[in-house]
């Protein structure tokens, strides 16, 4: 019986696996065929077309750059732009370099070019912009990794030379106009520096400019206000020197076509002695854009090698001279340059706080003007082969700075009757004492800030103004009221101090504040419209630095001359005491950047 129930169940069994084979087979063939995907239905990283779009870089928001991107399905094809407001030797020799970087990294999330910050910025925005309209997100664009080959360098040269600002491109055109191979290493990405930065002129004296506007002037003039604005911390030579050949720098720059004929005033001065330059209209410009374009493109024309991207960080000694420098790429590569003369030119070191804390603890947390290359390289590198410095602790702070990015307001708005008011509307000092003096004034005033005030007859001869307006420093304001207003303060009270000021110029006498200086093109404010802009004191200048004699060579700490080994600008001390004048920063880097030039010549 038990026999006969298994074989039951055996069966039953059978037939049950039987018919759950039966039933699952067929449900494996009904399984829905796979799509073939056509050509339309295939995934694309961008909508292929061309896009637009802009942003206010370094000429403002009524000179943005402007791009177009060109998208095929998968990659940004290219980017073509406009930029009338940017810089030609700064932001503009950048944005080629711009465009290859976001081409090859395929994004925008890349680093600006060292030196041109705000073009890169807005470049970077523009991009982002016309990707945005092409319903792309850019921040989710992974930039790719770009193979760079890197490759070390090594040529000899007659002279070469650290840093191609003003005084470095001044000192190569000089040695190239005697017949010398140069190569100037940049740290930057370009050329300029702080030169680029300097928005107001160049003191001279006895200039063929001042003779054909019969202005008085003299280089004993000329020295003895640059010592009492340097508190006579300066060395008398070197200010000699200065002085004595001022005028034959105004000619050289007429000679290699850079005129600066328009002659005004800044602090300090005794007379109009700052040499401007203008356009076409007579509009003033900026001096250190104007100058920087036209030596580098003197500079290029005389074969004058630069190579950017390239941080000096030691000078090549062997049996006490100097016969070279070497310096290092962001990439790592390694250039060594070996030469008869060597010429420092690298500035001064503005744009590094822990330096400017060092020298000066009480001016932690200042806003800086100066170019973000600036960081004092060279006092390392010169310390190390012995060189001495001095003043170091002498660092100048300009007045009228705007604290948000720290652009500098031309001390030579001033000079042409542009005033200071305090947050209640009233002046309060003399707006042409030296820049230590009115930075001191300023910063006694309730909130530490103040306003200058300048007016249209300014504006309409000034693109420096047009400048500043089309940044967003400066507002233009119709009436007095509406510049009470942007003050925060009683319309009374600025027009009773705007009143003092237009009987000051009329009588050529200021009883409030003594200022003595009253051309007849002084501008008395008795209009509208206004253009004010809020300033406060920032760092501006090192007065100190390696030290040097008339001849542009670098002394060591024993007192003796390190041979074939010479620097100009703003990385040497001495010139200018305990405080420079407006206007002296650029003789300085043309008298003696000619003069480190011609003696590494011979």
């Amino acid at each position: 019986m038990k026999s006969i129930i298994k074989t039951f169940m055996s069966f039953l069994l059978a037939v049950t696996l039987v018919s759950c084979s039966a039933t699952s087979a067929p449900q494996e063939t009904k399984e829905e065929p796979k799509e073939e995907k056509t050509e339309t239905s295939v995934e694309t990283k961008f909508k292929a077309g061309t896009y637009e779009g802009e942003s206010a870089g370094f000429g403002g928001e009524s000179k943005p750059i402007k791009v177009t991107v060109t998208l095929s399905d998968e990659t940004i094809d290219k980017i073509e732009y406009t930029a009338d407001g940017e810089t030609p030797t700064v932001g503009g020799a950048a944005l080629p370099t711009l465009v290859e970087d976001v081409l090859a990294a395929q994004s925008t999330q890349i680093d600006g070019q060292t030196g041109a910050t705000v073009t890169s910025n807005g470049f970077f925005e523009a991009v982002n912009q016309a990707l945005e309209a092409a319903g792309v997100d850019p921040s989710s664009l992974e930039p790719l990794a770009v193979e760079k080959k890197v490759e070390n360098i090594e040529e000899t040269v007659d002279v070469v030379i650290a840093g191609a600002g003003g005084a470095g491109m001044t000192a190569g055109i000089t040695a190239a106009q005697n017949g010398k191979s140069v190569i100037i290493l940049e740290k930057g990405s370009v050329v300029g520096g702080n030169s680029s930065y300097a928005t107001g002129g160049m003191n001279a004296a006895n200039t063929h400019y001042q003779k054909e506007e019969n202005i008085e002037d003299s280089a004993e003039l000329f020295y003895q206000d640059t010592m009492k604005g340097g508190h006579d911390l300066n060395n008398p030579d070197l200010v000699h020197t200065l002085a004595d050949n001022s005028s034959d720098a105004i000619d050289w720059l007429d000679s290699i076509g850079a005129p600066l004929s328009n002659v005004g005033q800044a602090g300090g001065a005794s007379t109009k002695r700052q040499h401007r330059p203008v356009n076409e209209e007579g509009k003033i410009l900026s001096v250190g854009t104007y100058l920087v374009e036209h030596l580098s493109n003197k500079a290029k024309e005389l074969d004058v090698k630069i190579l950017t991207d390239a941080k000096v960080d030691q000078v090549l000694m062997d049996d006490g001279k100097a016969t070279g420098l070497h310096a290092v790429t962001s990439d790592g590569a390694e250039i060594t340059i070996h030469a008869t003369n060597v010429i420092i030119t690298t500035g001064g070191f503005g744009s590094n706080p822990d330096l400017i804390v060092k020298y000066r603890p009480e001016l932690k947390g200042y806003v800086s003007t100066n170019a973000p290359t600036i960081t004092g390289d060279a006092i390392s590198f010169l310390e190390d082969i012995n060189a001495d410095f001095v003043d170091l602790e002498q660092i100048q702070i300009h007045p009228t700075v705007v604290q948000s990015d720290g652009s500098l307001i031309s001390e030579s708005l001033r000079g042409d009757g542009a005033i200071l008011l305090n947050k209640e509307g009233k002046r309060f000092c003399n707006e042409l004492l030296t820049r230590d003096v009115v930075s001191a004034h300023v910063n006694e005033q309730e909130g530490s800030f103040a306003w200058l005030i300048a007016d249209d007859v300014m504006a309409a001869g000034s693109t420096v103004i047009e400048k500043y307006v089309n940044k967003g420093y400066m507002v233009k304001c119709d009436t007095v009221a509406e510049l009470a207003k942007l003050m925060e303060c009683d319309e009374a009270t600025v027009q009773e101090s705007l009143d003092k000021w237009a009987a000051s110029v009329a009588a050529k006498k200021d009883e409030e504040f003594g200022r003595e200086e009253f051309d007849a093109n002084l501008t008395d404010l008795s209009k509208a419209p206004y253009y004010a802009v809020k300033i406060s004191p920032g760092i501006h200048h090192c007065m100190g630095g390696v030290k040097i004699n008339t001849n542009a060579e670098v002394v060591d700490k024993d007192g003796n001359v390190i041979p074939n080994l010479f620097a100009a600008g703003e990385v040497t001390g001495g010139v200018h005491g305990g405080n420079r004048l407006g206007g002296n920063a650029v003789a300085d880097f043309v008298v003696f950047g000619r003069i480190a030039g011609e003696n590494a010549s011979k």
